[in-house]
């Protein structure tokens, strides 16, 4: 297949994700089951398509310059075609680039006209035989940092006010890495080695982590078609994302309510450290939800994980009090902390919409907390790395409830790789992207006071 057709592909995700909001790696999927694209045309469309949208606003800056017309007058699908034709200039060396202009103007002369065309052609073939502009002249700190780094201005004057100049920048510097790619095997099925093996026959390159003894990490090859993900032999999911796991820390026979679960990444998880005993009950708000994680439990071969439809801020109504040995809210967020995995978050995303979360966080909070069992723990997870519904969510928390503690134990049940200074504060870790090959994740552990003390 032509690669041309390639590129027309990833323009129709673009205008799609742009115009109608819809998330980037459910349209890729969606898009490359439906299309007659090879397997080697995959890789590119998908390194376009997530490509152009993270250096989004730096593509733009190099852009302007070198358009008559603001880029905000042109067509929009215009714009975006030439967007991904300058990401694969700039950032992609295995493309000519030569060809790419021309598969571009060949695009444009399709879908529009012979204006349009030549109008491509020339901003592509000046900025072909010019100096892209530097980033380096503009003087406001914010306004550098995200044209360098591709970021909303807001969002890094957020990040900055909450975590300084330096650890702003390396966050937004961290999301523009590619994500290590991860997956948990599932012990009751099979051991590390034998997964390992056993990809390794269908062409995929995976080593043992060497910080979770049930983590590996995929260097080359997609699980997801293979033989042992469908034989329940392993799960995807990001190391830090497991970690929330060891900070449960759940013992044989316990009974575990997981307010927030879809996909059941973590239910799962929590389910396998348990070998099956005992009891989790695993919610979530919609009912499509719960089908995803019945079917991961039924993959996996689990019966201890029990699923149903539930919104979490009514818990209360349908629990009986002090139920539960731990509870896990792994709480609906603005994901903030997996731009790397999925860019357009860090586009489509408000303050406001922060607001309203952080405020939905502490309703499922105050709902699940009368279902703790004395001396039992909580365990409050995010994947994002906002202060307002990280630290903030569980301090106030904690001060509201009286018989609720920080518990001081969490970094003893957490591999030390995972934590530095900056993680030291009691019952909490931080994790950002980039830092430890791990998405940018929020971990909090809560102990419930006995009455007595």
């Amino acid at each position: 297949m032509k690669q041309g057709n390639v590129r027309e592909s990833a323009l129709d995700v673009l205008l799609k994700i742009e115009q109608q909001q819809a998330y980037s790696h459910l349209l890729l999927n969606e898009t490359i089951k439906r299309s007659n694209l090879s397997k080697k045309d995959v890789p590119l469309l998908t390194e376009i398509v997530y490509g152009t949208i993270q250096r989004q606003k730096t593509l733009d800056f190099y852009l302007t310059p070198f358009s008559k017309r603001p880029l905000e007058k042109l067509e929009k699908w215009v714009h975006i075609l030439l967007r991904l034709t300058l990401y694969q200039i700039v950032y992609l060396d295995r493309i000519p680039e030569r060809a790419a202009v021309h598969e571009a103007v060949q695009i444009a002369k399709i879908r529009g006209h012979k204006g349009i065309s030549g109008m491509v052609n020339g901003i592509l073939r000046s900025i072909l035989r010019s100096e892209l502009p530097s980033s380096d002249s503009i003087e406001d700190p914010i306004k550098k940092m995200a044209v360098k780094t591709s970021h909303p201005e807001w969002l890094l004057a957020r990040w900055e006010k909450q975590y300084g100049h330096e650890t702003a920048l390396r966050i937004a510097e961290g999301n523009l890495l590619y994500p290590v790619h991860t997956a948990r095997v599932n012990r009751l099925k099979a051991s590390v080695p034998e997964v390992i093996e056993a990809l390794g026959e269908e062409g995929l390159e995976a080593r043992q982590s060497e910080h979770i003894p049930e983590s590996i990490v995929i260097t080359k090859g997609s699980l997801s078609a293979t033989q042992p993900f469908k034989n329940g032999w392993l799960s995807i999911q990001d190391e830090g994302s497991m970690l929330v796991a060891y900070a449960m820390a759940p013992n044989k026979n316990e009974r575990i309510l997981d307010a927030c679960a879809a996909p059941g990444g973590k239910s799962t998880h929590l389910a396998e450290k348990m070998e099956n005993t005992g009891e989790i009950v695993s919610l979530d708000i919609h009912k499509h939800k719960v089908g995803l994680i019945e079917e991961q439990v039924k993959r996996l071969g689990l019966t201890n994980v029990h699923a149903q439809a539930l919104d979490a801020r009514r818990t209360s109504e349908h629990f009986s009090q002090e139920s539960f040995d731990k509870i896990l809210v792994d709480a609906p967020c603005s994901g903030l902390g997996v731009i790397q995995r999925k860019p357009d978050l860090k586009w489509s995303k408000k303050p406001e919409d922060i607001h309203r979360l952080s405020t939905i966080q502490r309703e499922i909070l105050q709902s699940v907390w009368p279902l703790l069992k004395p001396g039992g723990r909580l365990v409050y997870s995010t994947c994002t790395i906002d202060q307002e519904e990280n630290n903030d969510v569980i301090s106030s928390f904690v001060n509201d409830n009286h018989d609720a503690k920080l518990d001081e134990a969490l970094l003893d049940r957490i591999p030390a790789k995972f934590y530095g200074s900056e993680n030291k504060e009691t019952g909490m870790i931080q994790l950002f992207p980039g830092e430890n090959a791990t998405d940018g994740f929020f971990i909090s552990s809560v102990m419930k006071i006995y009455k007595e003390d």
